[in-house]
């Protein structure tokens, strides 16, 4: 019996030194393989567990070796090396307090150990990593979380909990590509890991494919039914999908005090949401520009690129709605970041619209000035002028003061040069135009507004101003 044992031994040790071979190539499977045999010859060896939870973690499979490095120090409590791989496993997996007892022990047996020294202050940086994160996710400080994990990677590569911590905070940064990433490589290694599920969800909730989201967060809840933070999204994803569906049903339906209630509703769901509430701002916008409260319209979709301000459509909501408001200048703006980012015909043209009437802006406003709207008629236009010669003509204002007759003599020149160009076709169609009124011949600086007042009222001789009371007046013929 005894030589039957003490062969075997010599064949572990055989396996063992293969194993060391391999190990020393790089090659950890096969080292791993014959470690086994090792094993298998002589299970109650502490250095072949050992030796073995080393292949592992070299592998990075830090679970499996934790199970060998444990086994290695209850075979022999004074296993050096063996408390090292055991606190090195759990400190990979991110149990800092459990590489912290474990590191303790292998100093308590050699003091001087230079590696267990390290690796304690790594575990204990950890611990330190772990409490700042915590207190910055409270704060919403999700860059100083992402920093403090990335930190705590570095020692704990193997950590599930930080990877998904940080992939949740890279999520809430907008980070969305790189917070899939890690969710992903997660769900490769364990395609039922809850956290995992609800992170990949939460991405898709914030780039609005709301659908799909909740799909992900009750995959989530099914692995997890308690999953907290699974059963708010997917509460909030419903209704948020539901109250924009409303809206849009309202607002298709034309009736837009219902569509705007309901997306107001949709906003207060989850302030959190940035695309999706860009989008619901722009849709309030819309309402509120079909029920002409254009400055609310303009205030909606300011929010929206504020949320996003990439969305070409909040900019061109907003653009229509400068327009409206004769805001050329904010309108021309709107445009030109819009072309800059899609160059299109149709924007091209929206945008030399704008301009064109940023120039007419910048002129006198004949309309204005004879207090007409643009599409008013020969008639409409004869009668303002009557009404605003008369208002202001100088005779009228003689006993005045020098400094009133003064601007009444201006606005009754202002009103004569409006009369002009509105009520001859040609001038009118150019005006309308944007075009400039000094070229073929239509030079303004020659005109004389007494001689069109004359014109229009028959000639010289053919009225007065006459007094009829302190400071009236009436027309009176001749």
């Amino acid at each position: 019996m005894w030589k039957l044992l003490r062969g075997r031994s010599r064949e572990a040790e055989s396996f063992k030194e293969q194993g060391n071979a391999y190990y020393a190539k790089k090659d950890y499977n096969e080292a791993y393989n014959y470690y086994t045999k090792a094993i298998d010859m002589c299970p109650k060896n502490a250095s072949y567990y050992g030796n073995r939870a080393a292949t592992l973690m070299m592998l990075g499979r830090f679970r499996e070796a934790l199970g060998d490095a444990q086994q290695s120090v209850r075979l022999d409590d004074s296993f050096v090396r063996g408390h090292l791989r055991e606190g090195k496993c759990h400190l990979s997996l991110g149990n800092a307090m459990a590489a912290c007892r474990s590191f303790q022990r292998a100093l308590e047996l050699d003091h001087k150990n230079a590696q267990a020294q390290q690796e304690f202050k790594n575990a204990n940086a950890v611990i330190e990593y772990e409490k700042i994160a915590e207190t910055d996710f409270e704060k919403r400080d999700f860059r100083k979380v992402v920093f403090c994990m990335d930190r705590a990677l570095e020692f704990a590569p193997a950590c599930h909990r930080f990877k998904i911590l940080k992939a949740e905070c890279l999520a809430m940064l907008g980070r969305y590509p790189e917070a899939q990433s890690v969710a992903s490589d997660i769900l490769r290694m364990d395609s039922t890991n809850a956290d995992a599920l609800y992170v990949r969800g939460l991405c898709l909730y914030y780039e609005d494919c709301i659908e799909k989201a909740v799909q992900f967060f009750v995959q989530a809840l099914r692995m997890a039914p308690d999953h907290e933070k699974a059963c708010v999204a997917c509460r909030n994803a419903k209704a948020l999908k539901a109250k924009k569906e409303d809206g849009n049903k309202a607002f298709k339906e034309g009736n837009y005090k219902l569509a705007y209630e309901l997306y107001t509703e949709a906003l207060g769901i989850d302030p959190n949401n940035i695309k999706t509430n860009a989008k619901l701002f722009c849709n309030r916008g819309t309402v509120n520009s079909k029920l002409r409260k254009l400055n609310d319209a303009i205030e909606d979709c300011t929010n929206a690129v504020k949320l996003d301000d990439t969305y070409i459509k909040a900019y061109l909501r907003r653009a229509q709605c400068y327009m409206d408001t004769e805001q050329y200048e904010e309108a021309v703006r709107d445009y030109e970041k819009v072309y800059q980012t899609e160059k299109t015909k149709e924007h091209k043209q929206l945008l030399k619209n704008a301009q064109l009437e940023l120039k007419k802006s910048k002129r006198k406003d004949y309309y204005k000035i004879l207090g007409v709207d643009k599409n008013a008629s020969e008639d409409e236009i004869k009668k303002a002028y009557r009404k605003r010669a008369l208002m202001h003509h100088p005779d009228r204002h003689s006993g005045a003061s020098a400094e009133v007759q003064k601007e009444e003599e201006k606005k009754f020149k202002e009103v004569g040069e409006a009369f002009t160009i509105l009520s001859d076709p040609k001038k009118k169609t150019r005006y309308d135009s944007g075009q400039d009124l000094d070229e073929e011949g239509m030079n303004m600086g020659d005109f004389d507004a007494n001689n069109i007042f004359k014109a229009f009222f028959g000639g010289p001789g053919g009225f007065s101003f006459e007094a009829s009371g302190p400071g009236n007046f009436f027309f009176q013929f001749g």
